[in-house]
């Protein structure tokens, strides 16, 4: 008689763990018996159960109410942690400014450290060798890079100095709004949306590589253009391109450097990518803590209210701009459907991880760059929940579309076998 195996405690089911017990066992317990009699024994439909196949009859116990609660609450957790994060810390911002304000040396931990961080991680990242794919689909990358940059932005302009003159948004949150469309395409999250909903991957690849690239000089000059330089929001052009150059141009310069010439770093950077990531996450937290530290203790009067409609006008802008790109990328491109996807995505994106060091590094010494930083912060989810909701019926629109211009193919090289015959 086969030996009962203990099983483990854990939470799969019985019958699992039943049936890799069986595997093991029956085939040892039918070579004995031809061993013994030289045939195999016939099977008996009536036998009784062993205690195994007993136990593979009961039921696995259903987890707690508890554990269910748990285990969502981690999964909500490790799904949008750099939102809860961000929430936390302007909670904590608002109770005791300041920590973040003057405690933590703040210009040089935010400013400097925490940049510099960030965008050396990027350049150890950055794909730059993609950047050789520029020449191959020039006009969907020039579509791309013009639309998001200048075409999103003085649209918000134009609608943010609206909205101050009817008195509907204070100027420091129009002005936020602004700088919010004037940042780079984002990397990581047109990534995996554009994969998601079947887009063009490698077309993502560039735009992200290349957007980030010339956002280091582009965003700052869209940024004074539109805003000036006078104001609250007062700065030194010269000193703020110097600074960008020390901050994010040499970071960046360093990592590419690292990329071409160490493999050792990269393999290892590579090797350790999730927890990289989150390096890059937490410093990202830890600047927009020590900006709205600066902001709640200078104590400006921004209502509760104002940043509730400033979200609803953010959400009436990005669609908009969506559905702009969309018949735009029709009207250029009718018969690509997965670059349209990925062009979708790749106008109306904006990215936290360089708008957020760049806006610090502009406003270094505005006591308004936390509600200049907040609609880019209220932005990005709402570009992922956004991308998230139509992901699976572009990547349907995409089969549709692909099927159709295949047929037409097939139509097309028959109506020319039967001419040439």
């Amino acid at each position: 008689m086969s030996e009962v195996v203990q099983k483990p405690m854990v939470d799969f089911p019985i019958s699992v763990l039943d049936a890799k017990e069986n595997d093991e066992e029956e085939p040892l317990n039918n070579n004995n018996n031809d061993n013994a009699s030289g045939k195999l024994a016939p099977e008996d439909d009536n036998k009784a159960p062993t205690p195994t196949e007993a136990e593979a009859e009961v039921e696995a116990p259903k987890p707690s109410a508890l554990c269910c609660v748990k285990n969502w609450l981690v999964g909500f957790y490790i799904a949008n942690s750099f939102l809860i994060l961000v929430l936390a810390a302007i909670l904590l911002a608002k109770a005791y400014p300041p920590l973040g304000a003057k405690y933590l040396a703040p210009r040089i931990t935010a400013t400097w450290v925490a940049v510099m961080i960030i965008f050396l991680l990027s350049g150890i990242g950055l794909k730059s060798e993609e950047l050789a794919n520029a020449f191959k689909r020039l006009g969907f990358n020039s579509f791309v890079q013009i639309f998001n940059f200048f075409v999103v932005s003085s649209v918000t302009f134009g609608f943010s100095r609206l909205m101050v003159e009817w008195k509907v948004l204070p100027q420091s949150l129009a002005d936020g709004l602004t700088i919010a469309t004037s940042v780079p395409i984002t990397v990581n999250m047109v990534l995996v949306l554009t994969k998601s909903a079947g887009g063009d991957e490698a077309s993502a690849i560039f735009n992200a590589a290349f957007g980030s690239l010339i956002a280091v000089f582009l965003s700052p000059g869209l940024v004074l253009m539109y805003l000036g330089v006078g104001g609250f929001g007062s700065v030194d052009v010269g000193t703020v391109f110097y600074k960008l150059s020390l901050r994010v141009i040499l970071p960046i310069v360093v990592g590419q450097i690292f990329r071409k010439f160490s493999k050792t770093v990269v393999n290892f950077v590579t090797k350790h990518k999730p927890k990289f990531k989150k390096v890059q996450e937490y410093a990202l937290v830890f600047i927009v803590y020590c900006v709205f530290c600066r902001t709640f203790e200078a104590d400006r009067d921004t209502s509760v209210g104002d940043i509730f409609i400033m979200i609803g006008l953010e959400l009436f802008l990005l669609l908009s701009m969506m559905v702009l790109a969309w018949f735009g990328l029709k009207l250029c491109f009718p018969n690509e459907p997965k670059l349209r996807v990925m062009g979708l995505f790749g106008c109306t994106h904006k990215s936290v991880a360089m708008g957020i060091p760049l806006i610090n590094a502009i406003y270094e010494e505005s006591p308004l760059v936390g509600y200049y930083t907040l609609p880019l912060l209220i932005w990005h989810p709402m570009q992922l929940v956004i991308g998230t909701f139509i992901a699976p019926r572009l990547s349907a629109f995409v089969k549709r579309e692909e099927e159709r211009l295949q047929k037409n193919d097939l139509s097309l090289a028959e109506d020319n076998s039967g001419d040439n015959a």
